[in-house]
């Protein structure tokens, strides 16, 4: 029933919704990138997202469905996949009709979903923990400063920048195909493949900077 039972729709709603997190991406790594040169600025992106009524009421809890939805549909497809291969073959030439990255993609966003458990529990977790747990009152200067504490250590360090690395992989495919897999082929479809490309691996970099930025400078 519905996209549990289509394969195409369960490709689409895969794709729209990976669609969705990449746009969440962007926005991130842009606050984000604003701690490498403006502490202040950092600060007021982040009481904003921290206290608006409708990034907290209506965004997170939309966003925190979509992360659950993209990773349980993953999931569903590879079942599915590996269930409908009946056919074993005794030499496979992975790379003949597809990549690395587009045959692997299940396993580079376990990688994925492990950072993002992290990345609650480095910073989602203590903010709700800070604002409705503790009740402590309302401060707009804390943000960069517990950011920078979080990449004090070399090991935590180390395990984003290796988690960003699997996000680049992850996103080379994913959000390239993604195009295709909601019909997008007209004659804009070329050019939008090559800026996904460019994109998977731009911003993820980004985000490896912030964080070694952080680690060599405080």
């Amino acid at each position: 029933m519905g996209i549990i039972s289509s394969s195409i729709a369960r490709k689409v709603a895969m794709a729209l919704s990976g669609l969705f997190l990449v746009l969440f991406l962007g926005q991130h790594f842009t606050i984000n990138l604003t701690s490498t040169f403006s502490p202040e600025t950092f600060n007021e992106f982040s009481h904003f997202m921290g206290t608006n009524f409708l990034v907290q009421a209506i965004l997170q809890p939309v966003l925190i469905f979509g992360v659950i939805f993209h990773f349980v549909m993953g999931f569903i497809l590879e079942a599915r996949n590996r269930s409908a291969r009946k056919v074993s073959y005794v030499s496979y030439k992975g790379n003949t009709n597809s990549s690395w990255v587009s045959r692997n993609m299940i396993y580079t966003g376990i990688v994925v979903l492990a950072f993002l458990g992290l990345h609650f529990y480095d910073f989602w977790f203590p903010e709700i923990a800070y604002k409705y747990i503790e009740a402590n009152p309302s401060d707009a200067t804390r943000y960069y400063g517990e950011l920078v504490e979080k990449f004090h250590s070399p090991v935590r360090t180390g395990l984003y920048v290796l988690s960003f690395v699997f996000l680049a992989l992850h996103l080379y495919h994913g959000f390239a195909s993604s195009f295709q897999s909601v019909g997008f082929n007209n004659k804009y479809a070329r050019g939008l493949k090559k800026f996904a490309k460019v994109y998977a691996i731009v911003i993820p970099a980004g985000f490896i900077f912030i964080a070694l930025f952080h680690h060599f400078n405080h």
